[in-house]
């Protein structure tokens, strides 16, 4: 369905339609992972803590966790503190500076993770369409690449 039709609106330039089409998609593509990911018990962000986690390997500051957020929250250490509480990463103080924290994921964490992994693959066309080609789906990063770019300038 065009952007047009979805939201009942017309855009006074092509530009404005292709950001209004970015959130749009992103919003309606959001609901899907969010969806998703309970059937887990995790929200998208919780989901994000831990992928970060598990691709550091070892223990890293909640700082460098939050630099590498998708979407940047300001109540990253609330969800942080629920994650401890379900098992899925532990945090320790660094001893020599007292306001370094650290998380790492636990082994329940990658497992769930696994399990996601698993389930993803299953159901992945809802969230990666298999008709978006390899070559279409560079075009598209490629130019929200240069759409970050141009705003950041």
């Amino acid at each position: 369905m065009k952007i047009e039709d979805a939201i009942q609106s017309k855009f006074p330039s092509s530009q404005v339609k292709a950001i209004v089409n970015l959130r749009y998609t992103a919003n309606y593509v959001g609901a899907i992972q969010n969806s998703f990911m309970s059937n887990f018990g995790l929200t998208l962000p919780q989901f994000n803590i831990l992928r970060i986690l598990r691709g550091a390997g070892t223990e890293i500051t909640v700082n460098t966790v939050k630099d590498r957020m998708i979407e940047k929250s300001p109540n990253t250490t609330r969800l942080m503190d629920k994650l401890i509480d379900k098992g899925l990463i532990s945090r320790t103080r660094c001893s020599d500076d007292r306001r370094v924290v650290f998380v790492k994921i636990t082994q329940e964490g990658l497992d769930l993770l696994s399990k996601i992994d698993v389930k993803f693959e299953d159901e992945g066309g809802k969230f990666v369409p298999k008709q978006l080609s390899d070559e279409d789906a560079e075009k598209l990063s490629d130019l929200l690449d240069i759409l970050r770019d141009c705003v950041e300038s």
